[in-house]
């Protein structure tokens, strides 16, 4: 009986220590390591910097264009309340800004058919923000590679005057 009981003894030992080493195992493979500097990198925090690399990405410039910069309101001469490219979008209620799916709260800006609807540009201009301005193109009205910057009231859109710029374009219309 004492044989019995030291078999079945060992056995669960073994059993045990089997169960602990495979699972060991995996707890290992979840690592990389780097013989250059010898530490470990945990492949979570790798997945993070990819995604970091990825976000990163939406903010790289496409093309750059120079053209003048210039101030609207909704209730312009030629304006109506609407945008050109989403009709629907009514602003006549002083809004300036639009939410995009990827880049956040934007402005809204008017250009040419140069830039396709739902581009998205970024320019600086300091006494805007201290900030790079994106904005996306919701509306037309403008000649060249101009861009016309939504505004809230007439003096601020006449505040802006017209001024050379340099901008990105980050994302070239809607989907692309």
């Amino acid at each position: 009986m004492k044989n019995i009981v030291n078999i079945v003894v060992r056995s669960f030992i073994i059993i045990v220590f089997v169960i602990l080493s495979s699972s060991y195992v995996i707890k290992v493979e979840n690592k990389t390591y780097s013989n250059s500097i010898n530490n470990n990198v945990n492949l979570s925090t790798m997945a993070l910097k990819l995604d970091e690399f990825i976000s990163n990405d939406i903010y790289s410039a496409k093309d750059t264009f120079t053209g003048d910069l210039t101030g609207y309101v909704y209730n312009c001469p030629l304006c109506n309340g609407h945008l050109g490219c989403l009709y629907k979008y009514d602003i006549t209620d002083g809004t300036t800004t639009y939410n995009d799916d990827t880049y956040g709260e934007v402005r809204i800006v008017a250009s040419s058919k140069n830039l396709p609807c739902g581009s998205i540009v970024r320019f600086n201009k300091s006494f805007i923000s201290s900030k790079p301005v994106i904005a996306i193109v919701l509306d037309r009205g403008v000649r060249g590679n101009a861009l016309d910057l939504l505004s809230s009231d007439i003096n601020y859109a006449l505040n802006l005057g017209r001024s050379v710029i340099t901008y990105d374009v980050l994302r070239e219309g809607w989907g692309k």
